[in-house]
């Protein structure tokens, strides 16, 4: 077996190659090529945290794979990570287990990934702007995926705490010093948003992050941060303005995603206005961005077989470059 840390993971893939495998893997999905069943939560109230278990299988590579993930918020303060995870890859070939590997970058990788692929059909080509709201775990990822897809100039963060806005600005210079670009920090989310081409959802909110009617006529929007029924970052007037509102998974989507459900179980808002999922898009069966003017709102919630396929192509690569270490168990 391989055993394959962070480290090795970063120097060994790249975002623009998760970008691909995980536009790849949506048209396993969209081609019922996958399994994934419903993950599952077990929550964690002395903490208000939760572990998070997430099984599925991709025919066509021949692998399955089983992610487990903790989220524990309280972390920050103590300066150990809010979120930590491992991957066990299974050749279902054979029965073997073949790999296991840190699954917190590839799970920031992966999600960033699912952006960066709505963000290309989704968006508008001439994005300049991109308001990143929420400044936590996944966040490096989604700015990397925009960046891969968009020639930002200018890059605008919120945060509950100013502080961690400070130290992500300086974060996002060390990784792009050759960027021309500039970044700033807004204190008002509703002033960030209304300057914004592409916004990015990415917090752990109750409650809506800003106004809906402060977005910019043909904005794009990528709510990743609400994986769970009462979680919501974004209001019913941005479902409301949104002409295209496109999911990763309906299945998931309907069962967790509370920026839609939470609208639509008060009357205010209804899932049937959902215009179809990420994997139509890429295959042609629905269009994606058609004029300038379009609101669009990408909602992930997340997909488990989106791990198997990058735990997968890090796992091919590692065997090719002769990285990792090897264990029996």
């Amino acid at each position: 077996m391989l055993m394959l840390n962070e480290e090795m993971i970063k120097e060994l893939y790249s975002m623009k190659e998760c970008i691909e495998d995980v536009e790849k893997a949506f048209g396993y999905g969209y081609g019922n090529k996958t399994q994934t069943p419903i993950r599952m939560s077990v929550p964690h109230e002395k903490f208000k945290a939760e572990t998070l278990y997430m099984p599925s299988y991709i025919e066509p590579e021949n692998y399955t794979a089983i992610k487990v993930v903790s989220i524990f918020p309280h972390n920050a303060k103590e300066g150990r990570p809010v979120l930590q995870g491992v991957i066990l890859l299974t050749d279902t070939n054979t029965g073997e287990h073949v790999a296991v590997m840190n699954a917190s970058c590839l799970t920031v990788l992966r999600t960033g990934a699912s952006s960066g692929v709505a963000t290309k059909y989704l968006a508008r080509k001439d994005s300049k702007t991109c308001a990143l709201l929420g400044c936590g775990a996944q966040a490096i990822g989604q700015i990397q995926a925009v960046m891969a897809v968009a020639d930002l100039e200018h890059i605008i963060l919120f945060n509950r705490t100013i502080e961690r806005a400070q130290a992500f600005k300086k974060e996002l210079h060390s990784l792009y010093p050759a960027w021309s670009g500039t970044i700033s920090i807004q204190a008002d989310p509703n002033i960030a948003v209304s300057k914004a081409d592409i916004v990015i959802c990415s917090t752990k909110s109750s409650t809506p992050l800003f106004d809906g009617s402060f977005l910019k006529e043909g904005a794009h929007i990528n709510a990743i941060g609400s994986y769970q029924p009462h979680m919501q970052e974004v209001d019913v007037q941005t479902l409301i303005r949104s002409n295209k509102i496109v999911v990763d998974t309906m299945e998931g989507t309907l069962h967790e995603a509370g920026d839609l459900l939470v609208p639509h179980n008060e009357g205010l808002w209804s899932t049937d206005s959902i215009y179809g999922e990420i994997g139509e898009i890429i295959y042609g069966e629905k269009a994606g961005r058609e004029e300038p003017s379009e609101i669009t709102l990408y909602k992930s919630v997340g997909i488990g077989y989106l791990d198997t396929m990058v735990a997968s192509a890090v796992y091919k690569k590692a065997i090719s470059e002769g990285r990792g270490e090897n264990f029996t168990l």
